[in-house]
């Protein structure tokens, strides 16, 4: 399971112009999801987003936690992070996970945010979505389970 994970200020998400996910201070979070995932490796990924201190305290040290500045979720789902560009010029995504697994995890992640977090906003596994996000920092990191699990 892979996060890349933006510090933002605000971030949106947009499926046919319309707006279906949108925070103000937080985390945009992309989620890639790999054939080998479980829950078990969701539960671990995510007390590591949550427990991220990367907001400054008031000696501008990154030392907060999303809980600490009351922040704000927005997940979205994005197969892409699996991309493997080792031979050729196009990407094999073959190590992404099924859809239907993948989906399901995606779902499951949200949900356990939701019991921690008061907003988490999401866009929809599959479609066609236009994130918009103003990176703060700019804070930009990647957790892979194969680091951290």
């Amino acid at each position: 399971m892979r996060f890349v994970i933006q510090r933002v200020q605000h971030a949106e998400v947009k499926i046919d112009g319309e707006v279906t996910g949108s925070i103000g201070k937080g985390f945009l979070v992309l989620i890639g999801v790999a054939e080998i995932d479980t829950r078990e490796i969701a539960d671990k990924m995510i007390k590591k987003l949550l427990g991220l201190r990367i907001f400054e305290d008031a000696q501008g040290k990154t030392n907060l936690d999303l809980h600490a500045v009351e922040g704000e979720l927005l997940l979205v789902s994005q197969f892409t992070l699996y991309a493997d560009c080792k031979k050729g010029n196009r990407p094999s995504f073959i190590k992404a996970g099924n859809p239907d697994i993948a989906n399901e995890l995606y779902e499951y992640i949200i949900d356990r945010c939701r019991e921690s977090i008061a907003t988490v906003e999401k866009g929809i596994f599959g479609a066609d979505m236009k994130v918009s996000l103003l990176n703060d920092g700019p804070f930009t990191i990647l957790l892979d389970s194969e680091e951290i699990c």
